[in-house]
């Protein structure tokens, strides 16, 4: 079975709904025969990388609310968060374009290493107040996952796999996924959001019941 998930990696929500589905994931019975793609998506492709604004001020500033309304909302997502094991911290969050970000998922897919770089880039972002924009911090991050130092610095100073990212939300958009994340499960059934553990598993239990044998 195949479940591929379009995300982006400043979605508070992306983040918690990985969480519920991989305590799914746990519970199932054929989680050997998972296979996981990530898809790039991008929230707000306008974003202008900018360590020195608040992450609260940028997200006022997108929603046209007060700063003051903004951390309201941030505290309520960080509650919820820590209901599934996280520690966001928006205060640290750096407030970036993920477009990179991107490319460098869709570079670790060829390398076997794109769950394990997906859940780096969310834990830097929430926790860890990270610049993921910044071709330092990406360098650093996939050298921690296992990718080759050498090889992600010459990667990221291309522009190789700009058009997998975009054909990626190209593709979301044909599927009318306006938002994420998003679960397709065999090109058959989808869950929108960070649904209950128990939905992820029900459809889990259905995808696999009705795969081609």
């Amino acid at each position: 079975m195949k479940v591929e998930i379009w995300s982006d990696v400043v979605c508070p929500f992306c983040y918690i709904g990985k969480r519920r589905f991989e305590e799914a994931l746990a519970r199932f019975g054929g989680k050997e025969e998972v296979e996981i793609e990530w898809k790039s998506f991008q929230l707000n492709p306008q974003t202008v990388s900018n360590p020195n604004i608040s992450s609260h001020q940028n997200l006022a500033n997108h929603k046209g609310i007060s700063v003051e309304q903004a951390t309201d909302m941030a505290n309520q997502v960080t509650e919820m968060a820590s209901n599934v094991g996280l520690s966001f911290d928006f205060d640290k969050a750096v407030v970036a374009n993920t477009f990179n970000a991107h490319r460098l998922l869709h570079f670790s897919k060829a390398h076997g290493k794109q769950n394990e770089l997906k859940e780096r880039l969310l834990k830097a972002y929430f926790e860890k107040g990270e610049n993921i924009d910044d071709k330092a911090s990406l360098i650093t991050i996939a050298e921690e996952v296992g990718l080759d130092k050498q090889a992600v610095q010459d990667f990221l100073n291309s522009d190789e796999l700009a058009m997998e990212v975009k054909a990626d939300i190209h593709e979301a958009q044909s599927l009318s996924i306006h938002g994420v994340p998003f679960f397709v499960f065999n090109r058959k059934y989808g869950i929108s959001g960070a649904q209950p553990v128990e939905a992820f598993l029900q459809t889990l239990e259905k995808a696999m019941q009705h795969s081609p044998a």
